[in-house]
């Protein structure tokens, strides 16, 4: 018997790659993994060492607060101010999370009435569009790139989508394209959403993963976006901090006390160290932040270099820890959740099929900064060798007169 929910969900395109990677790994395959999105990097020493140092007080090991401790919420305000200049009240406008994901997903069941339409990029991160059909909403989906595109998509879904969109979501620095997006586009989505009365609900996880000098843009800094827009934050990447489960929603007091009333029923927050370590992160030295770029920078270059260099080129991404890389030519027809296998069982090199992140996505895969240079290089040696022998391969695996 399916469920009324878990019904709307479609299957989990990961779990047959991962599958696969771990039978190959069951079976003594080096296999290096560059899909998930899963930083490697350890957390800076001075967060642990708070961590430990607030775990001993026994007061601490009791409920926490849902929303997040003042602390924490006065030290993410603090980050916003000096960021980008946005001044926000960390009473009314600022919540912790349980990680972006979260809050993403306890966003769209604190708006989302059944029927309700959201427009989505697609490709995008999954809960971006999973969290509003399994709170009951409508998808409708618009480019991923910040372009004239994407408001002529806007436009036409306005026009044509009843009821009316209540949300649009963003996504830049992007997972999994990598796109991203300045000031103005901001400002032009901004102009857009108070013309016809629709939320914007932003992700800006991947806000310090940089590499042109040049910082993402908050949406946030549009004067007046904090009248309709919230957006969503995580320490996971800036900070190497991925199981520690701490983000944050920030923006429009109306939306964020929505997102605080549906938590509240929900869950008491984090372990309370760790939002006390999470505060030190915010409130700490940014050395080791700029020490997390350098490293995905590097591993940037030498992806992009090595790979190449295989015959596997791959656009360099100018921020977020991934590259988003076309499938090369004889093997596009196979779509991207098998070449995504062929990988893995002839190279011994894991991705991310780019259908995961929606159906425009499947001529792609997403490629994890996640393994050292070192491992990059001996993954690009791997393809190599399995790239020298496509035509092969491709003989063993396409069938006459097969198609996609």
């Amino acid at each position: 018997m399916e469920f009324h929910k878990t019904r709307r969900l479609p299957p989990y395109v990961f779990e047959e790659v991962n599958k696969l990677k771990a039978k190959a790994r069951a079976a003594g395959a080096d296999i290096i993994d560059l899909g998930m999105g899963n930083p490697d990097l350890p957390t800076p020493q001075h967060i642990v060492d708070k961590l430990t140092e607030t775990v001993q007080d026994p007061r601490t090991h009791r409920y926490s607060a849902s929303k997040g401790i003042k602390g924490l919420r006065k030290a993410q305000a603090g980050y916003y101010g000096r960021r980008f200049g946005v001044k926000l009240d960390p009473d009314t406008q600022v919540v912790a999370t349980l990680g972006s994901k979260e809050g993403f997903a306890n966003m769209a069941q604190a708006i989302t009435a059944p029927g309700d339409v959201v427009l989505v990029p697609n490709p995008s991160y999954p809960i971006h569009a999973f969290g509003f059909l399994m709170a009951g909403g409508a998808l409708r989906y618009v480019p991923a790139e910040p372009n004239a595109e994407f408001f002529h998509a806007l436009e036409r879904a306005v026009i044509h989508s009843v009821p009316k969109p209540i949300a649009v979501i963003l996504c830049y620095p992007s997972n999994p394209t990598a796109n991203v997006a300045d000031l103005e586009f901001y400002r032009d989505v901004v102009a857009f959403a108070k013309k016809h009365e629709i939320f914007v609900l932003s992700d800006l996880a991947y806000s310090e993963i940089y590499f042109d000098g040049t910082p993402p843009p908050s949406v946030l800094q549009v004067p007046g976006a904090i009248d309709i827009a919230v957006e969503f934050t995580s320490l996971s990447k800036t900070f190497s901090m991925p199981g520690w489960r701490m983000g944050f929603a920030v923006g429009n007091e109306r939306l964020i006390n929505a997102l605080a009333r549906v938590k509240s029923y929900l869950d008491y927050g984090a372990f309370t160290p760790i939002q006390v370590a999470a505060t030190a992160a915010l409130n700490g030295p940014d050395e080791c932040i700029e020490d997390v770029r350098q490293v995905y920078r590097k591993r940037r270059d030498v992806l992009v270099e090595s790979f190449a260099n295989a015959g596997f080129p791959v656009p360099s991404p100018k921020a977020s820890m991934f590259a988003w890389a076309p499938i090369p030519e004889k093997f596009r027809d196979l779509g991207s959740v098998e070449f995504s296998k062929l990988l893995i069982e002839k190279a011994d090199v894991a991705v991310a099929p780019g259908i995961g992140f929606g159906e425009y996505g499947d001529d792609y895969v997403r490629i994890a900064l996640v393994e050292n240079e070192q491992r990059i290089r001996q993954a690009a040696r791997n393809i190599r060798r399995f790239l020298e022998t496509a035509d092969e391969t491709l003989h063993n695996v396409i069938p006459m007169g097969a198609c996609r």
